[in-house]
């Protein structure tokens, strides 16, 4: 999966994101839209995470879908 499909078919796995990262709110997940880097960046904001290591997370998240 790549991240044009994630934002396809982001429906679906809102509740995987929410498993993934149990900080992330319903209004974070609702306004991420199945962006992968809106996604990154509320996990920054939630888990004090760098820019860098939120996107890795991100990408290794999509890839294993």
């Amino acid at each position: 999966m790549n991240a044009t499909q994630l934002k396809g078919k982001w429906e679906q796995f809102t509740g995987d994101a929410k498993r993934q990262w149990g900080k992330l709110t319903d209004d974070d997940i609702a306004v991420v839209e199945g962006d992968a880097g809106k996604l990154a960046g509320k996990i920054r904001e939630r888990y004090g995470k760098d820019k860098e290591e939120a996107e890795r997370e991100v990408k290794d998240w999509i890839d294993g879908l």
